[in-house]
Parts: structure tokens; C-alpha cells; sequence
């Protein structure tokens, strides 16, 4: 908590209350408290740079070697080729060793290859497994002063129930801000812990999960909100690809200040993939963040509410389906969110 905010709370309360040598340990609770989150959330965003970092250059070690093992293997499968192709002659004999002799240090090789690229595999699996603790434990360290600053504004606001009505602006802002940094660790954690190998398997009714998604999400009365009954049946992860719509949908909404606003959910057909669209008459995103707005803690500058997170697991749970997102907008006219996954 800054001094200019401590001094702007003692401002607004009455005189003798103000002084009152009782406000100081709240004070300083949420003081340490504050300080201490913050410095948590620091050292959680360094760790998940590093880690980052780490599992970026293993997974370039084993794409360069899985594409030396294909080469290996497109060699091994000429050389089969020609064999089948091609019966040995007399004079051919010192070529059938020879090709023999190859054959079997190509197979060499290949099983080296394929320890290797195990051992790597084991690596990032162990890698994932302790980010994935880290993130859950950081997290849970996070979360404690939060709830300790909740639990001391209720307490007080029980002892001091005019505080209520005289510091009404001040309370709804810790509370704003409690919820916000709440919701941030929350995607953090959801972000580091997002694995392609856990993806479920599953037959989607899209008309099904888009129903319960707009019973889950509130929408505003002004806000009118289409989407087509002929949503097709895809396969994958029901929780992530509900993820894809909601975070998309909840942007959506919250860009909206118009007296009415609008939202079209839509599909098309495209041969060997589904394209999807949300459209939206919000307050529109510039250009030139189009392509900041999914990396993981960017948000839209004139967006105070958001946690910079949403977006970016929306790409990461796309690209783990080879699918592709962009968007249109307009400045006061709207934007229009696409993307792709595979049938």
C-alpha cells in the first residue's frame, strides 16, 4: 500500500478515528501484506521466463533432431527401396556388403537418435512436472495476503460499519484490486500449467457447450448476443476449447460501453478445418496491438481491468491444435476475433 493512498484513507475518515492509534496495525497489515505479494509475483513472473526460456531451447534441440532422425529414416527407406527394386548381380556383390555394412551403422545411429530424443522427452516431461508444482505453489503462496487483506477490510468494516458509506471509493478499490490480482493468478496458473499431452479426446457438441457457456457468463441486458443453431460436432478438449470461447466472449463483452451492444458467435466450413468468428461493436482494438494482445501479461491499454493473460491461453490452446487466430476491428466500430481448429 503506497503512502499517498494511506494518507488519502486517513484523509476521508473522521478526525478522531483517523488518529487512532487502533487503524495503525490494519494499516501496516496491508502494508506487508501488499508488499509481500508483490514481491512473490515478481519473482514467479522471473521464474516463468527462465523456465520458459529452458523448454524453448529443449524443444528446439529436439525439433532439430527429430528432423536429422526423418532424414535418416527417408534415407533408410530409398535404400529399401532400391533393394526391393533391384536384384544383385555377380559383380554386385562388394555393393550388397557395402549397402549391408551402411544399413546396419544407419541402424546404429537411428537407435542412438532415438535414446537420445527419449532422454530429452524425460527431460521436459521432468521440467513441465516441476514448473507445473512451482506455478501451484507460488500460487497458493499468493493467494494468502490476499485473503489476509480481505478478512482485515471485513473485520474493521464490522468494528467501523460508517466506514462503509465514508469510505466507500476507497473500499471498492482494495476490493477491485483484491479481485483483479485474484483472477491474475488464477491465469497464471492456468497458463503454466497448459500441456499438449493432457488434452482430452472428446466428441464436442458445440451447440451444447455454447448453451451452457451463455448461462455461465453474464451478459448484460443491453447487449444482444446471436448464435447460429447449426454449430457442428468437433474432437478435442471439451474444458479448453470451452476456454477458447468464453475468454474470447468475456473480451467481447467487457469492450462494450455502447447503450446497445452486439455480439454474432459464427462458423464456416473450410474444407479440412472449421473457421470461427466473434464479432463484437465494442470500443475496438488499434492496430498496432494486434499482435501484443496474445502474448501472456499485454492487455489493450485503455483495458485497466484486464490481467493481460486471457488472450494468450486462447493461442496457446489454438496452437496446440494447429489452428490459427486473428482479428479485424475497428477503432469505436467493433472487432472480430477468427480462428481455426482442424475437424
Amino acid at each position: 500500500m503506497s503512502t499517498l493512498l494511506e494518507r488519502q484513507i486517513r484523509k476521508l475518515l473522521p478526525e478522531d478515528l483517523a488518529n487512532d492509534k487502533k487503524l495503525k496495525p490494519f494499516l501496516e497489515a496491508v502494508k506487508s501484506s501488499y508488499n509481500n505479494q508483490e514481491e512473490q509475483f515478481n519473482m514467479l513472473q522471473r521464474a516463468m521466463r527462465i523456465s520458459s526460456e529452458e523448454l524453448f531451447v529443449a524443444n528446439q534441440k529436439l525439433s532439430e533432431e527429430s528432423n536429422a532422425q526423418q532424414e535418416i529414416l527417408d534415407s533408410l527407406k530409398l535404400v529399401i527401396k532400391s533393394l526391393q527394386l533391384k536384384a544383385p548381380e555377380k559383380n554386385e556383390n562388394l555393393d550388397v556388403i557395402e549397402l549391408a555394412n551402411y544399413l546396419k551403422e544407419q541402424s546404429e545411429e537411428l537407435n542412438n537418435v532415438r535414446e537420445e530424443q527419449e532422454n530429452l522427452l524425460q527431460n521436459l516431461e521432468h521440467k513441465n512436472e516441476i514448473l507445473s508444482n512451482y506455478a501451484h505453489m507460488v500460487s497458493h503462496d499468493l493467494k494468502s495476503p490476499l485473503r489476509n487483506i480481505n478478512t482485515l477490510l471485513h473485520f474493521i468494516l464490522e468494528e467501523k460499519p460508517e466506514l462503509a458509506n465514508e469510505c466507500k471509493e476507497y473500499i471498492n478499490l482494495i476490493s477491485n484490486n483484491l479481485e483483479k490480482m485474484d483472477a491474475l493468478i488464477n491465469g497464471i496458473l492456468n497458463y503454466s500449467t497448459l500441456d499438449k499431452e493432457r488434452l482430452g479426446k472428446e466428441v464436442i457438441d458445440l451447440n451444447v457447450l455454447l448453451n451452457q457457456l451463455t448461462e455461465v457468463i453474464y451478459i448484460p441486458n443491453h447487449i444482444e448476443l446471436q448464435v447460429p443453431k447449426n454449430f457442428p460436432t468437433i474432437y478435442g478438449d471439451t474444458i479448453r476449447i470451452q476456454q477458447i470461447f468464453q475468454n474470447i466472449l468475456q473480451n467481447a463483452i467487457n469492450s462494450i460501453e455502447k447503450e446497445k451492444g452486439f455480439i454474432k458467435i459464427d462458423f464456416k466450413d473450410r474444407e479440412s478445418f472449421w473457421e470461427f468468428s466473434i464479432e463484437d461493436n465494442g470500443f475496438g482494438i488499434p492496430q498496432h496491438q494486434f499482435e501484443k494482445i496474445f502474448r501472456i501479461f499485454e492487455k489493450i491499454d485503455n483495458d485497466q481491468q484486464a490481467t493481460g493473460i486471457g488472450l494468450s491461453i486462447v493461442k496457446k490452446i489454438i496452437d496446440f491444435y494447429d489452428g490459427k487466430i486473428w482479428l479485424e476491428s475497428e477503432i469505436d466500430k467493433g472487432t472480430t476475433f477468427y480462428f481455426t481448429l482442424p475437424k
